[in-house]
């Protein structure tokens, strides 16, 4: 009897199952749904764009993987690549899939988009939206080739049953070749600049321009220019993946693409002037570029990122996590205000003691400050938060006086590295352990210890600066008389407050090797915390060098016996780290689980 009552019941469950499976979903769309309105087909592009947001302030070569920041915590993915452990299974940044999603999405969109009626969606926007994929494309093949190398060049969709292993790498310049295609598609329907304030973050022919002129640097540089290295680095058909020999003319190449960012016009280096300042001020005009909800010096920038965690992990305890770290590599390459660099003892740079006076300009040291910190460039202070010095952010006195211990509670909340304050070691052992803290990008306007983080400024991926510095590096390596060297470069320098280099080092003026010296330690400074030295000194072959992998820092551990501030042992350097290197490490190694997926993939050399 139970058995003919179960049956039946069984029966009635699965047909009622099967019915309800066979229904589509209301809140689920069909691919043909997706394109029937404006607001689908946007929400798809919205998608599309998501791909950029790899990069916010966490990605290793913005914090950890350079000289420039170390990470407090021993596990995460940077610590674990600059100690060596890793490997293709490791999965640590593997952007490779990512980026594929995205560009499979670009072609997906270019392919539907005429499908959406035109009482929803125009012609006009049909074709804007168009050139901003194939924008998209080729940024994302960009992504993927400054980080892994040669790429599979995807030109259309693959259909999910189709063979992945007929899909080798093409070469290097195959592959800079379908890059700069897609920007100059995309160049020719996007604009000089938008109109409106709603379309900041898409990009322009600015951003096409300066996507070519990344791409032509990248091949005129070292790793891509006849690197010896690369002599065996071949698909399995023998057919080589990287130039074989040195092209200096690929400097001119280069120094003419930055120079066509330059030309268009449409960018200059923000100054505290355009944000309502009633007079030039260099130190308020390099921290709120960085900032201010948008400028006139971004070229492309991520709209919506992480700006709650990027203060988080960036501020001191309590409050933050103490988790990035800038380093004494770092602070050793600001010059002094007087535009010399420490080494030089016509800057009047001291090692030792406390500073007796205050600077006379107020974004400056304070008395009783060490003279390691007196005295120094302005984005130096706006760019490096320091034992001594002021809280940022913060609001009141009360709220400053958190930060402090015992006596310390002035109202001025000193942060307070040395081991037993507020943010030392022994109090809290994920704190500083380089004795510094990056302040790029951390607004006056914030107070992390309320969680309050309420600037919209958005993330620069590429600004004016970066391109100015792009086009007197390429130049200074083919023809390092040319004047425009100075020009430029005099023009970051004098938007930071220093003199012109020619003023301070005129011997370095014609002279490629001297020069090339002042420019990648302009590029350092200017560039901090963005990235861009890690990519630096990949593509110069550099990373690897001694100099580059020791990691100094303050001696965070020394302990004070409640000297507090007047404790002079944290000063003494020390190295924090004699990173590992292998040259394999230039490139990212493909992931394991990819090379299975497609067997016609080569690794990339040493992995």
């Amino acid at each position: 009897m139970i058995k003919k009552i179960i049956f039946p019941l069984l029966a009635i469950c699965f047909a009622s199952c099967t019915k309800y499976l066979d229904k589509q979903p209301d809140n689920l769309l069909t691919e043909e749904m997706v394109w029937q309105t404006k607001a689908n087909a946007e929400g798809y592009l919205y998608n599309t764009y998501s791909h950029m947001y790899l990069t916010d302030g966490g990605d290793f070569a913005t914090m950890g993987a350079s000289d420039e920041s170390h990470v407090s915590i021993g596990t995460t993915a940077s610590r674990q690549m600059v100690a060596g452990n890793w490997s293709p299974a490791s999965g640590y940044f593997n952007n490779w899939g990512s980026m594929y999603a995205g560009i499979r999405k670009t072609f997906v969109f270019e392919q539907n988009i005429d499908k959406v009626p035109s009482n929803q969606l125009s012609d006009e926007l049909k074709a804007q939206y168009k050139a901003e994929v194939r924008f998209l494309r080729g940024y994302y093949y960009f992504f993927l080739l400054r980080q892994f190398g040669p790429f599979v060049l995807v030109k259309d969709i693959m259909s999910r049953n189709d063979d992945y292993n007929k899909y080798p790498r093409a070469s290097f310049d195959e592959c800079a070749a379908y890059i700069n295609e897609m920007m100059d598609a995309a160049a020719a329907g996007l604009p000089v600049a938008w109109e409106s304030i709603s379309n900041n973050g898409r990009p322009t022919k600015g951003a096409c321009l300066t996507i070519k002129a990344k791409v032509a640097q990248l091949a005129a540089s070292e790793l891509w220019n006849g690197n010896p290295n690369f002599a065996s680095f071949k698909n399995q058909d023998g057919k080589p993946l990287a130039p074989a020999s040195k092209n200096p003319d690929r400097w001119r190449d280069a120094a003419a693409a930055a120079k066509a960012v330059i030309d268009l016009n449409a960018y200059k280096l923000f100054v505290n002037t355009d944000n309502g300042g009633s007079s030039f001020n260099p130190y308020e005009s390099v921290r709120d570029v960085h900032t201010t909800a948008w400028n006139d010096e971004i070229i492309l920038g991520v709209i919506t990122w992480w700006r709650w965690g990027f203060t988080k992990c960036a501020s001191p305890q309590p409050g933050g996590y103490g988790m990035y770290c800038a380093t004494q590599n770092l602070v050793d390459a600001f010059s002094m205000k007087n535009g010399r660099i420490i080494s030089d003892p016509a800057s009047t740079y001291q090692e030792t003691g406390f500073a007796d006076n205050n600077q006379a300009e107020s974004w400056g040291h304070k008395k009783g400050q060490w003279n390691m910190y007196a005295n120094r460039e302005p984005r130096f202070y706006a760019f490096i938060q320091y034992n001594g010095k002021t809280i940022v952010p913060a609001t009141t006195p009360d709220e400053r006086n958190r930060y402090s211990s015992g006596g310390n509670t002035d109202g001025t909340g000193r942060i307070e590295f040395y081991y037993s304050g507020k943010s030392g070691q022994r109090e809290n052992g994920s704190n500083s352990i380089t004795g510094y803290m990056p302040l790029k990008r951390i607004s006056s306007t914030s107070n992390i210890y309320t969680e309050l983080v309420p600037h919209k400024a958005p993330f620069i991926l590429f600004r004016y600066a970066e391109i100015l510095l792009d086009y007197v590096e390429a130049l200074n390596e083919y023809d390092p008389s040319n004047p425009d060297i100075v020009k430029y470069l005099n023009e970051v320098r004098t938007r930071a407050g220093l003199p012109g280099i020619e003023t301070v080092y005129g011997g370095a003026v014609g002279n490629k090797d001297e020069m090339r010296k002042h420019i990648l330690r302009e590029r350092m400074v200017e560039l901090c915390f963005e990235g861009d030295r890690y990519w630096t000194l990949t593509r110069r072959l550099l990373l690897g060098k001694a100099e580059y992998t020791a990691v100094y820092a303050l001696d965070v551990n020394a302990p004070d016996n409640g000297q507090g501030f007047s404790f002079t042992g944290l000063y003494t350097r020390k190295l924090l780290q004699q990173r590992y290197w292998k040259d394999k490490m230039y490139l990212f190694p493909i992931g394991q689980g990819d090379m299975e997926r497609d067997r016609a993939l080569v690794q990339n050399p040493g992995w």
